[in-house]
């Protein structure tokens, strides 16, 4: 479907010198007297390399609507993780390098819509918001309210970020899975 560059947004695929991109950021620019144009940042689904390209605003734009499906992340084996769709069953792996960030928020068993292109497996939309548990982080200060400074923490899928310091380990805390940008960890 062909879209007019002024309407690209983020988290959009758009098909880019013959492959499919997702728009992980885009800008609408109109620099004095010159033509307005719409400056973006592409991640190629395929390849996972990440480009700027530069489209003027009367630019058409071929759009790309990927099909999602249902499915349930299984396990990992070695760089690839397993995914099973839930209604006919079929599995299918995609690699750490594919999922890209998204591999720090996913546990077993946690239902995800895996994104095709052309029957390919392309990249993954997990939930917003995820429920991990705190494995490792320094022990509870006394008297920590929210407004004190944060404190590392270590949750169960591996990944390190900030909380608050009234935190434990064995605690479980909800995470944003896209706090900047979309996580679709096609890349």
């Amino acid at each position: 479907m062909g879209i007019q560059a002024t309407q690209i947004r983020k988290g959009m695929v758009v098909m880019h010198n013959g492959a499919p991109h997702k728009v992980v950021d885009f800008h609408h620019h109109t620099p004095g007297n010159l033509r307005a144009m719409v400056q973006t940042k592409l991640r190629n689904l395929r390849s996972g390399n990440t480009s700027e390209h530069r489209y003027r605003s009367t630019d058409d734009v071929e759009r790309i609507i990927l099909d999602d499906q249902e499915m349930t992340y299984l396990y990992t084996e070695g760089d690839t993780f397993h995914f099973m769709n839930t209604e006919t069953y079929e599995q299918v792996g995609l690699t750490a390098e594919q999922l890209g960030d998204a591999t720090g928020y996913m546990l077993p068993e946690t239902v995800i819509k895996v994104q095709f292109y052309e029957g390919e497996p392309i990249g993954i939309d997990i939930p917003p918001v995820v429920e991990l548990k705190v494995v490792e982080t320094e022990p509870e200060v006394k008297g920590a309210t929210v407004s004190n400074v944060g404190k590392s923490a270590k949750l169960e899928t591996g990944i390190t970020l900030q909380v608050p310091a009234f935190i434990k380990e064995g605690d479980r805390i909800r995470v944003e899975s896209r706090p900047a940008m979309s996580t679709d960890a096609s890349g």
